[in-house]
């Protein structure tokens, strides 16, 4: 008897297993999802993710243009960490060109810069950019490698020159070169005050996201949809009225999460506040746009959870929230490109941290406007198709 019971107990569950194998298996999207979400995680950290930045982009002031201002700034290109982009007069225009974000690092090298290395100690002022925090350790690190092993050199050759006198020796035996580092925007090197800005664009395309996909997805799995419809409402007055709400709860939290970080966590605020919150209303525009788009290729909401998940793990790697961009290949750049995150990470940072203006960052606002039309757009035809 009872090994009549084990064997109709056992029966049931093959067929249960026979049931959930064979609906696994007619489940392409979601076997994609399971087989392809690792093997896309491993090669972007392989590939993509590096706390180490090389080829920063670097402003030059060689104010003294003599063979050995050359020679250390061929050093600097020498070890790979620095990019020479830009040829400047002074100081001034480097501020200017780190508010623009065409350089996070700048070598100021003083008129005296040769005479002091033959009578005594030279120095030279490095530049950083503080609201890339990744771009500043590794150009703090790579700025004072590079500047010892330099002196070293040239300590070597006075050495040797030098001879046996004892004089000489003692002289050549102090570093010729130091380099004085300051950090612009974040002097202390607050890690929050780097992350902030980007968590927050983080918080909210992902809550538009997801609420705008599971609205339109929820409405189509219970059958709801088709009710509505049948009312003289139209596709687009749908999606209008589906996506107002969303965007004033969006605006809500931009409001509550900048506050706290503000108020709470102390992080300095240096821009205009309606600048950025038109901006952030340009981008949450995008990202329920992005959302709908989400809607138009899920079938139901396990598919779209899937989705807007996959899409999170990008944004946390690709956009820079963390790690930095530069030091990505071209591939995972442009994959970063198609996320409205990118470009609202660098207009927060440059509004909160760095208190810059539209002129600075007008080629990303652009950017977020051109991606919200086309793809509310997209993802309206997309709908529309569907529905009909």
């Amino acid at each position: 008897m009872k090994d009549r019971s084990m064997q109709k107990r056992l029966q049931r569950i093959a067929a249960l297993v026979l049931k959930e194998t064979t609906q696994l298996l007619r489940d392409r999207r979601t076997l994609m999802m399971v087989f392809g979400l690792p093997l896309i995680e491993l090669f972007l950290f392989g590939y993509a993710v590096s706390l180490t930045v090389y080829h920063i982009p670097t402003a030059i002031v060689d104010q003294n243009k003599s063979p050995e201002s050359r020679d250390f700034i061929r050093a600097l290109v020498n070890s790979q960490y620095f990019d020479v982009t830009e040829t400047l007069q002074n100081q001034d225009q480097i501020v200017q060109e780190m508010d623009a974000g065409r350089v996070k690092a700048a070598i100021l090298i003083p008129p005296d810069f040769s005479t002091r290395l033959e009578t005594e100690n030279a120095n030279v002022l490095v530049l950083l950019d503080g609201s890339d925090s990744f771009s500043v350790k590794s150009g703090y690190t790579a700025a004072s490698i590079v500047t010892q092993n330099y002196s070293i050199q040239l300590t070597v050759e006075k050495i040797e020159r030098a001879g046996a006198a004892a004089g000489p020796l003692q002289q050549a035996a102090v570093m010729p070169i130091t380099s004085s580092i300051q950090v612009l925007y974040n002097p202390d090197l607050r890690d929050l005050w780097f992350i902030l800005p980007a968590i927050i664009g983080m918080i909210l395309q992902s809550i538009a996201v997801v609420l705008a996909a599971m609205a339109v997805v929820r409405e189509r799995e219970v059958g709801t949809l088709e009710q509505i419809l049948a009312t003289p409402t139209r596709p687009i007055e749908l999606i209008v009225g589906k996506m107002i709400p969303l965007l004033v709860l969006c605006l809500i939290i931009i409001g509550v999460t900048l506050g706290l970080g503000v108020f709470w966590f102390g992080v300095p605020f240096k821009g205009s506040l309606w600048l950025y919150l038109w901006l952030s209303l340009l981008f949450i525009v995008s990202s329920l746009g992005l959302g709908l788009l989400v809607s138009t290729i899920a079938r139901n909401q396990r598919q779209a959870h899937q989705i807007t998940q996959m899409l999170m793990i990008f944004s946390m790697l690709l956009t820079g929230l963390v790690y930095p961009r530069g030091a990505m290949p071209a591939v995972p750049q442009f994959i970063g490109d198609l996320i409205p995150l990118t470009y609202f990470i660098r207009i927060s940072r440059g509004i909160v941290t760095k208190g810059v203006g539209l002129t600075f960052f007008w080629g990303d606002a652009l950017a977020l406007l051109i991606y919200g039309l086309v793809v509310m757009i997209t993802a309206s035809f997309s709908f529309k198709n569907r529905l009909d």
